[in-house]
């Protein structure tokens, strides 16, 4: 081995060393910035105190700082970090089963069955649990209906499960049109738009928790197989000669990233192109092998969403919602991915 190479090595292990403690570090970072000033003693102050107060088992008295800090903005990035997980790893594995570097985690209509599940818990009830529930429920229906137009088709393979996802997403879409039609459009509809857009606003403690759940057994499962996500990669005939199941293996992956693609979007809303862009900012970093891909996606996609939080909450006086920041940031990104020619799997 020469001496550049040896560099490049030891290079790039700091760089992936960087990589997977940069979302740990933005993570505290993150508890400084926002709308209402707090002092950095005081963040560093009340992060101490805090400390101390858990692991002796005790209650400190509840200030606003505190409440700032750790009753909206740390759920808040909490979430960031699970929401960009869990679209970066969904958008990876859909890419790895359909063979196809412009695959997103909306592929199968997920976002649009889930948004429309949102459009009807905001016009039913005024409870935001009920509006995650239907937004999940409905996310998961999209899914399942896309899978099983797609078995009783005719043609074989990922492009008639592509197919049936359009179909599946075109029909929500218009739902949700109907239901922006019939809001109250000085109440229900523009929380409905707003929602669309994707916002981290009003998430609690309570809403994290349960929605960690299936994030959490959709990315282990995704993790545990991701070696098997590189065999599909390859095609069906060199899958099946390796004596890989390839149906079930797709449709466990599918259902995998999914139900994580349909807990993110109850809980923050629809965000576009992390799904999409991250996971080839990945590849670019390790390479194809999804073995390192995947745990690559989750870091740079939970670290880009909470910069993009960050952003949203601190730019202007009003939010941002956070679709409209990774549109304009994820789209002339894949400009310059589509430029340089690093869409693919090599």
């Amino acid at each position: 081995m020469s001496d550049k190479q040896a560099v490049y090595l030891d290079n790039r292990s700091y760089a992936v060393i960087l990589l997977y403690t940069l979302p740990f570090v933005l993570m505290l970072l993150s508890l400084f910035v926002g709308r209402y000033h707090i002092p950095v003693s005081s963040v560093i102050s009340e992060l101490f105190l805090s400390s101390r107060a858990f692991l002796l088992g005790i209650s400190l008295p509840m200030s606003t700082n505190h409440t700032v800090l750790f009753s909206i903005r740390l759920p808040r990035i909490i979430a960031a970090l699970l929401v960009g997980s869990a679209l970066s790893v969904a958008g990876a594995s859909f890419q790895g089963v359909f063979q196809n570097p412009l695959v997103s985690p909306y592929i199968l209509g997920v976002g649009a069955g889930a948004g429309f599940g949102a459009c009807l818990g905001i016009l039913l009830s005024d409870s935001y649990m009920f509006v995650q529930l239907l937004a999940f429920i409905f996310g998961l229906l999209a899914m399942f209906s896309a899978i099983l137009m797609g078995k009783v088709s005719k043609g074989a393979g990922n492009l008639v499960f592509v197919l049936s996802g359009i179909i599946v997403g075109s029909i929500f879409t218009s739902l949700i049109s109907l239901a922006k039609y019939i809001a109250d459009p000085y109440d229900d509809l523009p929380e409905i738009v707003f929602w669309l857009m994707g916002s981290l606003s009003s998430v609690r403690y309570v809403d994290v928790l349960w929605l960690a759940i299936p994030l959490i057994i959709g990315i282990t499962i995704l993790l545990l197989l991701r070696w098997r996500i590189n065999v599909l990669t390859l095609g069906d005939e060199e899958a099946k000669s390796l004596g890989v199941d390839i149906d079930k293996m797709r449709l466990v992956i599918i259902i995998c990233a999914t139900l994580v693609t349909s807990a993110a979007v109850s809980l923050s809303g629809i965000i576009g192109w992390v799904g999409l862009v991250v996971p080839h900012i990945a590849r670019m970093l390790v390479g194809p092998n999804y073995v390192k891909l995947l745990p690559a996606s989750i870091a740079i996609g939970a670290s880009f969403l909470l910069l993009v939080d960050d952003l949203a909450r601190t730019m202007t006086a009003t939010e941002i919602p956070l679709g409209i920041i990774t549109s304009l940031v994820g789209a002339p990104l894949f400009a310059y991915l589509i430029k340089r020619g690093r869409l693919g799997w090599n």
